[in-house]
Formats: C-alpha cells, sequence, structure tokens
C-alpha cells in the first residue's frame, strides 16, 4: 500500500496556526459549551437539566442533515467562504442562544448553532486542507488536530470565567463576539482564495461509491460509514457519562474529575507520535491502532477502578488519533477531488449518531444502570475492529 509524505506545497503563511486557532473556538463555543453552560442556563431559566442539555443533540442533528451539502459546497467553491459563512453562522447562534427567552426559542438557537457547526467543525476543515494540498493533506490534518485538542482544555476554564462574571448569556455574547472578532478574520487571512496547483482540482481522483459502482470502492464507503458513527458512540458515551461511570465503579467525584483530565494530554501526546512517525504508514494502520486503543481503554475502565487511569490514558490516546485517521483515511481511499464530497457523505450518519447518543445513554442508564453503558461501549469497540479488519481487505484492493 502507498503512503502519503509531506505536502507538495508548503502551507500559506499562518494557515495551519490560524486554521487551529479557529477550531479551537469553533468547538469551545458550540460542542463543548454545554459542559459548563447547562447547569447554569437550568438554575437561571427554570428548564429542565435534561431539555437544556439537549439543546446539543438539536445542534448536532441541524450539522449532520447540512453535511453533505456543505462538503459539496467546499469542493465546488474551497474552504475559505464556507468556513466564512460558518463563522458567521456560530455568532448568528450564539447571539440566538443569549437572547432565547424559552426552551423553543433556545432549541432554534441551537439549530441555527448546528448550521455553523456544519462548516466550522473537523469536517469541514479537513475538507478545507484537502482542496489546498491533495493528496498530501496528511500531515496539514494532524497538525491541525493538535490544535483541536486544547479546544476543551481553553474554552471550559473560559467558558466558566465569563459566565462568572457575565452570566451564561454574557458568555454566549462574548463567544459570538470571539466569532466575529477572531475566527472570522482568521478565516479571511489564512485561507487561500482557491486550491493550490497540485490540489485536488489538479489530482487524479478516484470515483465516488455511489449506485452506480460496486466491488472495493463501494464496500469501502459504506464500512467507512458503519466506522465513523460507531466510532463516534463510543467516544460520545464516553465524555457524557465518564464521571457517572467513574463513581459507580466506587471513585470519589473528585478524583473522577482528576481522572478525566488525562484524556486530553493523552490524545495530544498521540497524536504527536502520529504526526512523527504515522506518515510511513498507509492511515489504514492509524484508524486500526486507534479502535484497538479504545477497544483496551473501555474495556480496561469497566474491568475496575484501580486500572482507570491507565485505562483513560489508553482511550485519549486511541480517541486522539481517531480524529486523524477518520480525515486521513477517506483521501487515500477516494482522492482529492471527491475528498469534501466523501467528507460531507461521511459526517451525516456520524453527526446524527452523536445527537442520539445522549438520549441513547440515558436510556441505557436508566434501563441497566452504568454496566449497561460499559457493555455497549466493549461491543460497539470491538464490532468496529470487526469492521476495520474488513475495511482493511477492501482498502487493499482499492489502493
Amino acid at each position: 500500500m502507498s503512503t502519503i509524505g509531506a505536502p507538495l506545497w508548503p502551507a500559506p503563511r499562518g494557515l495551519i496556526p490560524g486554521l487551529g486557532i479557529v477550531q479551537i473556538f469553533a468547538w469551545g463555543s458550540s460542542y463543548y459549551l454545554p459542559a459548563v453552560l447547562s447547569a447554569s442556563i437550568a438554575d437561571d431559566t427554570g428548564w429542565p437539566l435534561a431539555w437544556v442539555v439537549g439543546g446539543l443533540s438539536v445542534g448536532l442533528l441541524a450539522s449532520g442533515l447540512l453535511a453533505p451539502a456543505v462538503g459539496a459546497r467546499i469542493k465546488r467553491h474551497g474552504g475559505r467562504p464556507v468556513m466564512a459563512a460558518g463563522a458567521l453562522g456560530l455568532a448568528a447562534g450564539l447571539v440566538a442562544l443569549a437572547l432565547a427567552p424559552t426552551l423553543p426559542l433556545f432549541y432554534l438557537a441551537w439549530l441555527l448553532l448546528g448550521c455553523g457547526m456544519s462548516a466550522s467543525l473537523y469536517d469541514a476543515a479537513f475538507s478545507t486542507l484537502g482542496g489546498i494540498y491533495g493528496a498530501e493533506s496528511r500531515p496539514a490534518i494532524g497538525r491541525l488536530t493538535l490544535f483541536g485538542g486544547f479546544a476543551s482544555t481553553v474554552c471550559w476554564p473560559l467558558s466558566s470565567l465569563l459566565a462568572a462574571h457575565l452570566g451564561w448569556r454574557g458568555a454566549c455574547i462574548a463567544y459570538a463576539g470571539i466569532q466575529l472578532l477572531v475566527a472570522l478574520p482568521l478565516i479571511l487571512l489564512a485561507l487561500p482564495r482557491q486550491a493550490r496547483p497540485g490540489g485536488a482540482a489538479g489530482q487524479r481522483a478516484k470515483p465516488l461509491p455511489d449506485r452506480r459502482f460496486t466491488g472495493p470502492l463501494r464496500r469501502a464507503f459504506l464500512l467507512m460509514s458503519l466506522i465513523v458513527p460507531i466510532g463516534g458512540v463510543v467516544a460520545s458515551l464516553m465524555s457524557v457519562y465518564l464521571i457517572a461511570l467513574l463513581e459507580a465503579r466506587g471513585v470519589s467525584h473528585a478524583l473522577a474529575v482528576s481522572f478525566g483530565t488525562l484524556i486530553g494530554p493523552a490524545q495530544v501526546g498521540a497524536r504527536i507520535i502520529e504526526l512523527s512517525f504515522g506518515t510511513r504508514y498507509h492511515p489504514i494502520w492509524t484508524l486500526a491502532a486507534a479502535s484497538a486503543l479504545v477497544a483496551c481503554g473501555v474495556s480496561l475502565l469497566a474491568a475496575g477502578p484501580f486500572v482507570a487511569a491507565v485505562a483513560l490514558v489508553l482511550f485519549g490516546a486511541g480517541n486522539g488519533i481517531w480524529s486523524i485517521a477518520r480525515g486521513t483515511l477517506p483521501l487515500a481511499l477516494f482522492g482529492p477531488d471527491l475528498y469534501p464530497s466523501v467528507m460531507g457523505r461521511l459526517a451525516l450518519p456520524s453527526f446524527l449518531a452523536s445527537a442520539a447518543t445522549p438520549a441513547l445513554g440515558g436510556v441505557i442508564v436508566g434501563s441497566l444502570g452504568a454496566a449497561g453503558i460499559f457493555a455497549v461501549q466493549i461491543v460497539l469497540a470491538l464490532v468496529n475492529l470487526g469492521l476495520i479488519a474488513l475495511l482493511w481487505r477492501d482498502a487493499t484492493s482499492v489502493e
């Protein structure tokens, strides 16, 4: 199988740092926002906490439904105008969130926020890099995820600080200002107006699998359509229920929070290792390693609290390089010209699964308790390992 080396074309000045800062605040002002603000919102408004947290599911649903159209737009017009529109959408959604007087309008604000998420988060950023570097995008994607790994580290304390001084509504307005005054200018300055020579437009594309195609390429796409959302469900269950899972194993709340902080450094550390050595290997190796680490992590966590720290480091490492694999493997399989479209189509089931995960987890906890969450995570992680084994065969055939 072939490997992907260094970019043929050097990055435009400041592209990765600029786009990395955009990613930090895109994630921090949308996906990670409820983790800090939801309790304050519920206390201030009297709305049930579960319904407040459900706003994120609404946003993820909207983002997933728009993802294929966003991918097609990036393919046609490049990432600069699409990601600029994403920053504007996030800003508008955050202002609407801050001004929402009722729960229905709060959900409408999350719909608008979800539209911005679809054009701002990893899938849009990866597709944008694919348009700039073409088949040589892997190192740039890896470097970008290093920035993204710090989103919660930067924005959870920032959200807490803003809420303490400005209230949750003021915090949303502040994040809207960051989108307009920081993210939008960075997008316009850092991203080129069009793909560079040797990028997607200049590469020979592989056909996008659809009803007209059969064989290894179509199977590879279908398998990726299962693998990506299953991996997302495992990660989402961990992020939503981690503290409760640890406490159910007898870990104190303070210690559970301390254990949770191990995930972020493990993600970044694994990404640095992948960035240093992973370009020597096909991305299918990265995907397989990520899935194996996640499976080991969730299995060890279910075994008991004595190995919780090791389990979370393994899980964090796997989840860290998972983000790289889901961006680089489709590029290797389907070619750079159709990469944005493929990423958009793959994002749809992923966002839909993530939107349903909080409710799914609530049903599992209500009927089976924490043991049910552990069991579901282990089963899904093992299923993904089996699917990746099948994908390996098809990836070899395609390559």
